[in-house]
């Protein structure tokens, strides 16, 4: 599992005062800062976080050390992360994305599939990403009939996909020549 977790991202600066804009990935968006300081990427550079408010799906926040819109402006894109151990132990049957991430998927038969690449939200529930070695991206409903089994323990994950939903598409060869051009 990870040792680190990603809680949000700094889309851009909000005002002139040093305060950002951040995406929060957690469930209530608040709560980003309610597991203590945060890291960058790298691990350098530690931010406290104050949430001052909320707009259009992200939160308002002021960073510790922070203070004009050009340190802020600084920040953009930069990832927030935190200690997988501060975090609280998901409930029964929910999951950090975060420690699904390199986990095998393998068929009800056994056959490994891939390796989780990644798990979104498109707006109608989380899709799980694979990579396989043939290097090509799939993607699941990341539901419980569509993945009946995550065991975090083996690292490991067995999918029931729907029929043709790994199939490679229709047949990309050229067309044949039907004769109708002149």
């Amino acid at each position: 599992m990870s040792a680190r977790v990603c809680l949000g991202a700094i889309t851009g600066p909000h005002g002139v005062r040093g305060l950002v804009k951040v995406k929060p990935f957690t469930e209530v968006p608040a709560d980003i800062a309610a597991y203590g300081p945060v890291e960058d990427e790298t691990g350098t550079r530690r931010f406290t976080l104050q949430v001052t408010g909320e707009a259009k799906g992200q939160v308002i926040v002021a960073l510790e050390g922070v203070g004009d819109r050009n340190a802020a402006e600084a920040l953009k894109g930069q990832r927030l992360y935190v200690a997988r151990e501060a975090l609280p132990e998901p409930d029964d049957g929910s999951f950090y994305h975060a420690d699904l991430i390199g986990m095998e998927v393998v068929g009800l038969d056994g056959t490994l599939l891939g390796r989780v690449s990644a798990l979104y939200d498109f707006g109608a529930g989380d899709v799980l990403e694979f990579r396989g070695e043939d290097g090509k991206a799939r993607m699941l409903p990341f539901t419980e009939q569509v993945v009946p089994t995550v065991d975090l323990t083996a690292r490991r994950m067995v999918v029931d996909p729907p029929e043709g939903a790994l199939d490679d598409g229709p047949d990309k060869s050229p067309r044949e020549d039907r004769g109708d051009e002149e």
